[in-house]
């Protein structure tokens, strides 16, 4: 039992994907692949969280957290793109756990994937509703509450109702967008690329005309007196880290496209790094004319951006842009994480771990189009019924734990495999990939117990599922055993 939990999967070839029927289209080049990480992450962090870790933890300082979230990113980035030219395919942190950890640790991170994905578009889903309340708002259009916030909230460490029903425009774009993915990734990607040329031409013109009305005495104190616990101070920047680190999920989602890259060895860590960089420049430029523009303690709405331009009446013409372009970078957020989310499960069916309905690939679209729709259903319920926080903290927390298996596993694979080639190699590996995991650790330790409870519970229904079902019906275990015989 244990020598099969522990197992590692060496073949991850191309041939082990043909030998299921039909295979997905290799369309995506390097600035394909960098379009799909600056669609991943240029979002709800941009839009929403800047905002809310500026005016309850970090005040002006939210640029601090949002450069040790880049730190960490980066180090958990350099990592990706080395395992991405190692194990080209669709997977991501799943399938570079089952090369170095064993079947177990791949299963208990893919499982958590689950949390970065799929929940994350749900988190995603659930902002977008407000932009598009105000957009509507502003054209004279007024949509019930009970139809566009969810039944629930979290409230004090607690669930509570809201006597509301569902969160009607959060399951529609779902909706729309699932439908995008089922008929194929060379649609979705060439509007996900028109999507983010759109959202960063709108952002770069919110800040240049912003920056023009900052008043620099709003950013002093540059680091507020502490309060509290994660109230200011440095105790607020570091929970304003782990608070903004939601704003960079999605760079890694790159690397679930593998097997979609034209040359993934070349693509996959041009993508990965150039979208990292290009997301935090633009994430220190937002946060810097926000806080320049309006008090931080004012900043903690459901739309900051708006909030703060409605200070200044001759920035109101900006009002119309910052909604659509909000509407816009949401959406390439959900579109990127409804592409990705399927493409572990399938990588996870073709293993065994899951069953072969997720392993279906659709032979005109060529994309998993049973899995995407139970994907999109899925996410389609939970923006519903659940609030924004409640989803951006598992998501979080389950991308910081799948990070630090993939800096873990770099080094590991380091020792025991030497000689496998590697197009890219982690520069100071010894350095660099021990800095990945101390920092997705420390972010992991400003997490709330009761995000932590929930995280428990969430990995006892994965662990129930692997051993109910995914050890008996692993293809290496069966292997393994034909082997024997």
């Amino acid at each position: 039992m244990l020598k099969q939990l522990l197992a590692r999967k060496i073949d991850f070839s191309d041939a082990d994907s043909e030998a299921h029927g039909p295979t997905l289209r290799r369309s995506l080049g390097p600035w394909g692949i960098t379009a799909l990480g600056i669609g991943a992450v240029i979002g709800t962090g941009i839009f929403v969280v800047t905002g809310q870790a500026a005016a309850d933890h970090a005040g002006p300082a939210v640029l601090l957290s949002f450069v040790l979230a880049a730190i960490c990113s980066g180090f958990t980035a350099l990592c990706y793109a080395e395992f991405a030219t190692l194990i080209p395919i669709s997977g991501s942190s799943y399938s570079y756990a089952y090369a170095t950890l064993g079947e177990l640790v791949a299963w208990f991170i893919g499982w958590n994937m689950v949390l970065e994905y799929g929940i994350s578009a749900s988190a995603v889903a659930a902002s977008w509703t407000g932009y598009f309340v105000s957009l509507l708002d502003h054209i004279g259009i007024h949509l019930p509450k009970a139809l566009t916030e969810a039944p629930l909230a979290y409230t004090n460490g607690h669930l509570v109702s809201t006597g509301h029903l569902f969160n009607l425009p959060a399951v529609a774009i779902v909706l729309a967008l699932t439908w995008l993915c089922y008929v194929g990734i060379r649609e979705s990607a060439g509007i996900n690329l028109g999507m983010v040329i759109l959202k960063v031409g709108l952002i770069i013109v919110v800040v240049v005309a912003g920056y023009r009305y900052v008043d620099p005495s709003l950013w002093h104190p540059f680091i507020p007196q502490n309060q509290g616990p994660g109230k200011y101070g440095w105790e607020g920047i570091m929970r304003g880290a782990g608070m903004v680190f939601f704003a960079y999920i999605g760079f890694e989602a790159t690397s679930t496209a593998a097997q979609e890259c034209k040359n993934p060895q070349r693509d996959l860590p041009f993508g990965t790094l150039v979208s990292l960089v290009i997301c935090t420049v633009l994430y220190l430029a937002m946060a810097a004319v926000l806080t320049g523009l309006i008090s931080y303690t004012q900043l903690g709405t459901d739309e900051p951006v708006v909030t703060a331009i409605r200070a200044h009446p001759e920035l109101d013409w900006l009002r119309l842009i910052v909604e659509i372009g909000a509407l816009i970078g949401l959406s390439s957020v959900i579109l990127v994480m409804i592409i990705a989310q399927p493409r572990i499960f399938m990588i996870m069916s073709r293993d065994g771990l899951l069953p072969r309905v997720f392993n279906r690939v659709h032979p005109r679209y060529r994309t998993p189009h049973l899995n995407t729709l139970i994907t999109g259903a899925g996410i389609a319920v939970l923006a519903a019924v659940f609030p924004l926080d409640l989803l951006a903290n598992l998501t979080s927390m389950g991308t910081l734990i799948a990070f630090v298996a993939v800096c873990a596993g770099v080094l590991i694979l380091r020792f025991t495999s030497p000689e496998l080639p590697r197009s890219f190699r982690v520069p100071w590996a010894i350095v660099i990939c021990p800095a990945g995991v101390i920092s997705c650790c420390a972010l992991l330790y400003t997490m709330e117990w009761f995000n932590w409870m929930l995280m428990i519970a969430w990995t006892v229904i994965g662990l129930a599922i692997y051993f109910g079902y995914g050890l008996r019906h692993s293809r290496l275990r069966r292997s393994e055993v034909q082997a024997i015989r």
